[in-house]
């Protein structure tokens, strides 16, 4: 009887230690020696473990570590997980479309081009005002520089906290959560972004329902930053307190309205001209060094925007 034995090429390299070759794009014919320990000693499977659980921003910072995290850092297994995530409003089946229609099936340039809100940190914009003040002497006019800030922080959710206060970024960022204390006066609102423009509309609560109604255009001082926020409209009305029952979305309330509506006639509608001035987003890890920090004087010097 006789067998039929096929070849197996790869017995042969039974005990040969095989060199690594030259990194892509190497016109090198040595073989190639890595340096680094950690690619020495942590296999590609737990160093692409580590990279999918980092944030977005920080793979960015990582790919310019060395070639082989960059080529390893475009794949895009990474950007579709951050994807769809910033954008889980829009449905997984519609951010498909769009990164394939728009983006050519590339999940890190619909990252980088597509505007989106950024989560990781605060927006604020900072106003002053002069305020007269109470004269000293008869020859004398005392004035008085009065500085705000507003500081809106977003969720991937649609909702979003909004605060106004006096009170610099560092004190600021503690309370800036979904567990403040009433004493806070943080609100809570919803929001929708379009394209590059943003609608959220919040609803301050006492004796008198009083809706705010903002609307803002994002964009970035460089590619991909979404790190600005211009107030386009600023709009305050009344509402009827039984039309917030058993809402979860105040948008869907207001669509349609008018500017001028108000369904309060003891709350006008009203279009406010001050405070315009624009966010700027501040990381969390930069709150406590951010030049927002400054005292009045020495934020003269600032231009925000």
């Amino acid at each position: 009887m006789q067998y039929i034995i096929p070849d197996r090429p790869w017995l042969n390299l039974y005990g040969i230690r095989v060199q690594p070759i030259a990194p892509f794009g190497s016109a090198s014919s040595q073989p190639f020696y890595d340096p680094a320990l950690i690619h020495r000693v942590l296999p590609d499977e737990l160093l692409f473990e580590v990279f999918s659980r980092m944030k977005p921003f920080t793979l960015g910072r990582a790919s310019c570590v060395c070639r082989k995290w960059k080529y390893m850092i475009r794949n895009p297994t990474l950007w579709r997980a951050a994807c769809l995530k910033t954008w889980q409003n829009s449905g997984t089946e519609m951010n498909y479309n769009i990164v394939q229609t728009l983006f050519d099936g590339s999940w890190r340039k619909m990252w980088v081009y597509r505007p989106r809100i950024r989560m990781d940190g605060l927006y604020v914009s900072r106003n002053t005002y002069i305020h007269t003040g109470i004269p000293e002497f008869k020859f004398t006019k005392t004035v008085h520089v009065v500085c705000y800030y507003r500081y809106i922080r977003f969720y991937p959710s649609g909702k979003f906290l909004y605060k106004i206060s006096s009170s610099k970024v560092r004190e600021v960022v503690k309370c800036m959560h979904f567990r403040a204390a009433k004493s806070d006066c943080v609100f809570k609102g919803d929001y929708l972004l379009t394209d590059d423009e943003v609608e959220a509309a919040l609803v301050y609560p006492g004796m008198r329902y009083t809706l705010l109604r903002m609307r803002l255009r994002l964009r970035g001082t460089v590619l991909g930053a979404n790190n600005r926020l211009d107030l386009l409209k600023i709009l305050t009305t009344g509402v009827d307190k039984n039309e917030l029952k058993n809402r979860d979305n105040i948008l869907s309330l207001v669509e349609g309205w008018e500017e001028d509506e108000s369904h309060d006639p003891d709350v006008p509608a009203v279009s406010h001209s001050r405070g315009m001035t624009p966010f700027v987003f501040v990381p969390f890890e930069e709150a406590e060094t951010s030049v927002l920090n400054l005292p009045v004087e020495k934020m003269d010097y600032f231009v925000p925007g």
